[in-house]
């Protein structure tokens, strides 16, 4: 089938298709002799693939590897677990950091709203000492 078909199967737009073939992420397809690009139902199969692994938050390198231990199946499997060991740990600290993000920004509010009620007109105390803080410091 030809790239436009692909696209209207996978959800992917023609240029995502392209971007995936320059990354090396799918096989050179077979063309016409007119030049047009054909592919088959394992490249529609792989294209699946690498849009469920991006969903999982994989990055393009990491997707490449897992595609490469796809075909092999060999010791795969060890290399996938150690894989999504480390996904889960980089989620986790993501969650962390946005958690500690949210009670900053969360202190920060309540700070602002003090001061609207005391000093409607006054300096605004989350500029003059947001700006200096991190996240994670009280």
């Amino acid at each position: 089938m030809q790239i436009g078909r692909v696209s209207e199967k996978t959800g992917l737009s023609i240029d995502a298709i392209r971007f995936y073939e320059k990354q090396r992420l799918l096989n050179r397809p077979l063309r016409t002799e007119g030049g047009f690009r054909l592919f088959g139902r394992d490249d529609v199969e792989r294209i699946q693939f690498i849009r469920r692994a991006q969903r999982l938050g994989f990055s393009l390198p990491e997707i490449r590897e897992l595609l490469v231990l796809r075909g092999d199946h060999s010791k795969a499997c060890i290399h996938v677990h150690e894989l999504l060991q480390g996904k889960i740990g980089t989620v986790r600290e993501k969650i962390r950091e946005l958690r500690a993000l949210d009670k900053q920004l969360g202190r920060s509010l309540k700070q602002c709203e003090r001061n609207l009620t005391r000093c409607p007109g006054g300096d605004c105390p989350v500029l003059k000492d947001g700006a200096n803080r991190r996240p994670d410091e009280n």
